[in-house]
């Protein structure tokens, strides 16, 4: 493993926890936190493994954002797409933060721990932006919104992940898909949620800075006789694609809007104002310009980002995502294709992989079929 690390107190601290696992560190000043990486062969020959017997624990950089008092909900409301009225205590939902044109700030999660407790999760280079939002949103209502930059995330993917994080914390045994709690480990308080990234059962555990290194320990052991191995963002990354979740800065971001990357069912345009709105619903009226679809490659060609997708001479989009499925053993991508009414699944077109041009077939993600349940 090779993780990239951020200069500062947390990042310079954990150093000596990634050294300790074997990994090569690199300290730069770019990144907010720090970012686990991971060789692309061995992170295939992971995935592999994984879809089949799997399991493994991530180690990820997101910000964590803590909610506070009886305005709470109401902030969310105004800040993202869905209907936050609808998630009861104990409950989570796939949201967007928007720009007042519509453009995707950030993709979150957003959970409910109690009546009027909520927790939210930015990607980590979206943090202070869907941050600050929240806080201009919530001036002068009765809420307390805390950015926890002190807390760290550990993730804990694959069909036998509930074993492992129930031999720790029994209460995940009980824990539903897109759910949350709030456990108790070495006299601190964490978060626990199920939610996940890859597409098949996993957890996420929200902790305070005291007691990763024991935790961390500690699911390593109760991974053990799973055969867990540590990954991180490579290995992430390629399975996230196998079932079609995008990424924000590569398939969506502030130029395209939840109605082109087809998240549409993440927006509730009926539940009253919130950011971003009118622009969504001025675009419905105007037409959208260009839809997110994903392409399975035939032949051997691997599609990567930026490489142009064509139909005869003419460029009709541009791959956002694109890898080796270890899963499939072909290319696989995700593309912005326009105009949107113009493509379907089952169109064919090709990709121009560094001047080689390699067919297509247009499909509507998952490629892979699993469960996160």
């Amino acid at each position: 493993m090779h993780v990239v690390e951020a200069v500062g107190d947390v990042g310079l601290e954990f150093a000596s926890f990634y050294r300790a696992m074997g990994a090569e560190v690199t300290v730069v000043e770019a990144l907010p936190r720090m970012a686990p990486l991971e060789d692309e062969e061995i992170s295939k020959e992971l995935d592999r493994a994984f879809r089949k017997r799997g399991i493994r624990s991530f180690i990820m950089h997101l910000g964590k954002v803590i909610l506070d008092g009886p305005d709470a909900g109401a902030v969310l409301q105004r800040t993202v797409t869905n209907d936050v009225s609808r998630i009861q205590p104990g409950g989570a939902q796939y949201n967007n933060v928007l720009n007042e044109r519509g453009g995707i700030v950030d993709d979150v999660i957003v959970y409910r721990l109690g009546e009027d407790r909520w927790f939210t999760v930015p990607n980590a280079a979206n943090t202070a932006k869907v941050h600050g939002i929240l806080l201009e949103q919530a001036a002068g209502q009765a809420v307390e919104v805390v950015l926890h930059e002190d807390w760290c995330f550990l993730a804990v993917q694959g069909p036998r992940s509930p074993d492992v994080v129930g031999d720790l914390l029994p209460v995940a045994r009980e824990l539903e898909y897109m759910h949350c709690t709030e456990a108790e480990f070495g006299g601190e308080r964490l978060i626990l949620t199920r939610s996940g990234y890859t597409g098949e059962v996993g957890f996420e555990l929200f902790s305070p800075e005291e007691v990763i290194h024991d935790l961390w320990a500690a699911l390593m052991r109760a991974g053990e006789p799973h055969g867990m191995e540590p990954v991180g963002l490579a290995a992430r990354d390629t399975l996230r694609l196998e079932v079609g979740y995008p990424l924000h800065g590569q398939d969506i971001s502030e130029e395209r809007t939840p109605l082109e990357a087809g998240l549409s069912w993440a927006v509730a345009l009926d539940k009253g104002d919130f950011q971003g709105r009118e622009a969504l619903l001025r675009q419905k009226e105007e037409g959208i310009p260009a839809r997110l679809w994903g392409l399975e490659m035939e032949g051997r060609l691997i599609p990567r980002p930026h490489q142009a997708v064509l139909a005869g001479d003419e460029q009709v989009g541009e791959v956002t995502s694109g890898t080796f499925s270890p899963t499939l053993r072909h290319g696989i991508a995700l593309a912005y294709l326009a105009p949107r009414d113009r493509f379907g699944p089952g169109d064919r077109v090709e990709v121009d992989v560094r001047g080689r041009r390699g067919e297509a077939v247009v499909t509507k993600p998952p490629f892979v079929q699993a469960s996160p349940r």
